[in-house]
């Protein structure tokens, strides 16, 4: 499966230069967060496949006003052709703002979507905006990562770690870490990936199906 991932700044090869060779192919859009609503929804109406999102920390209008024909991921979990995806948005709080947790508020968000993650029966792609600690972020509190992000990762090993936030044009920053097994991935603009389709599993519903069935189970 293609999938297209970005994240943070809107990519001018995919808005003011957009050509068809560009998505072509794309199956699923992977947003991290930090990207205009006109751009998402820009996205949705010029790739014919499901586009998902966490919410960067500032996305704050998103609870008020949000785009429209995407799927946000936060806090749950989306099953797309049997890759399970679970989304936790959001950066450490460094100001008075939405989107934004202590170390220990995520670990609140972290436990509760275990739950959801052990029902689907673990996990694939990890999305997330701000990255985890040691592993693609800054030394200053507003693009630190969160520290409780390994544990999803050691217990569920999932292929992908999908995050934004720390921009590439920062400095000298790696676009991908390992960490065990799971390919640690900044999406700062945009990221083609080709994901192997697992196995259809037998509890695993597909597209807008996944996603309303989860939203029935809460």
């Amino acid at each position: 499966m293609k999938i297209l991932a970005i994240s943070d700044e809107e990519c001018k090869a995919l808005w003011d230069y957009m050509t068809l060779d560009k998505i072509a192919g794309v199956e699923l859009v992977i947003a991290c967060g930090d990207l205009s609503r006109a751009y998402l929804e820009y996205i949705a109406t010029m790739v014919p496949a499901p586009v998902i999102y966490v919410h960067g920390n500032h996305d704050e209008s998103y609870d008020f006003n949000p785009p429209q024909g995407v799927i946000c991921i936060d806090d749950d979990v989306y099953v797309y052709h049997g890759l399970r995806i679970a989304g936790l948005g959001g950066s450490c709080r460094y100001r008075t703002g939405a989107w934004q947790f202590t170390e220990a508020e995520m670990r609140k968000r972290v436990n509760r979507l275990r739950g959801k993650i052990d029902r689907h029966g673990g996990l694939d792609i990890l999305v997330t905006h701000a990255p985890l600690h040691g592993y693609g972020d800054l030394g200053d509190l507003p693009h630190r990562g969160f520290t409780v992000f390994h544990e999803l990762l050691d217990r569920y090993q999932p292929t992908y770690m999908l995050h934004g936030h720390v921009h590439l044009n920062y400095g000298s920053i790696p676009r991908e870490h390992l960490y065990n097994t799971t390919r640690i991935i900044n999406c700062y603009e945009r990221v083609y990936l080709d994901v192997e389709e697992p196995q259809v599993r037998p509890a695993v519903r597909h597209g807008l199906f996944a996603g309303l069935w989860q939203k029935s189970a809460k």
